[in-house]
């Protein structure tokens, strides 16, 4: 049986609360996984439960904030990222469907100075210990959502990003590559090895009318996952609507 899951960061679920029932109900996802929510976890909209979906969500007012919406019961497995030493809302994680599954909202690093930037190594060296930890129980696996990296720069518009970008600094880029070289597979490369396939698309002078965005959403699967890999879509017409968010949904189906 296929499973399809999707990560999508709303920049707000309660202002986009209806954009997301709207596409729940168009593309019936198994599995999405919200980033940035901007809402405490008492507050999140009971209208997804109403549709039928069961929220795990962790909150936190104003900033950051996931949650994922199954539509079978899971059951939860870490409601933070293990060794992550901070209080951000950045890290929920499931098991679902006989995998373990990792929905997370990775720092960005520009702001806070060295502070900030080294909030996101950490962040980054956490999910390899994860990883690690996983792989050597032999668990299927993947970790989705912001990762706020751009891994080549093929994931990103000539002149979108400035050199020094914390989505481009070498340090982001190598705790992105010892993810793989741990033996996860970027499923959207995997399908889809050259091009421009942006998830980001940002508010100001017209970006997305210019398809100047970046490649910042990802789905790392663990060996076995990969293997089944059918399909990954970012979905771009969410950009579109009146309103939206400035990120679009990375939709994945597994066989």
């Amino acid at each position: 049986m296929s499973f399809t899951f999707a990560s999508w960061n709303v920049n707000s679920i309660r202002q986009r609360e209806r954009h997301v029932l709207d596409w729940l109900d168009r593309v019936k996802p198994d599995l999405l996984c919200l980033q940035e929510l901007k809402c405490e976890t008492g507050v999140f909209p009971a209208s997804f439960a109403e549709a039928g979906y069961h929220p795990v969500v962790v909150g936190q007012k104003a900033y950051n904030g996931v949650a994922m919406l199954t539509r079978e019961p899971a059951a939860v497995t870490n409601m933070s990222l293990p060794g992550f030493e901070n209080d951000a809302s950045r890290y929920v994680e499931l098991r679902m469907a006989g995998m373990v599954i990792g929905n997370l909202y990775l720092p960005n690093g520009n702001s806070g100075g060295a502070a900030g930037f080294e909030t996101k190594l950490n962040f980054l060296d956490a999910l390899a210990r994860r990883a690690k930890e996983l792989l050597e129980a032999e668990e299927d696996f993947l970790f989705t959502g912001d990762f706020n990296v751009c891994p080549t720069d093929e994931d990103y518009a000539p002149g979108a990003l400035s050199p020094d970008d914390a989505l481009l600094r070498p340090e982001s880029r190598a705790g992105w590559h010892r993810l793989l070289w741990l033996g996860l597979t970027d499923a959207l490369r995997a399908l889809h090895p050259t091009g421009r396939h942006y998830t980001f698309y940002d508010y100001q002078n017209a970006a997305f009318q210019r398809n100047a965005g970046l490649r910042i959403d990802h789905a790392l699967l663990s060996p076995r996952l990969a293997e089944r890999l059918v399909s990954v879509t970012p979905d771009r017409d969410e950009r579109a609507r009146d309103q939206p968010s400035d990120h679009i949904p990375l939709i994945v189906t597994l066989s």
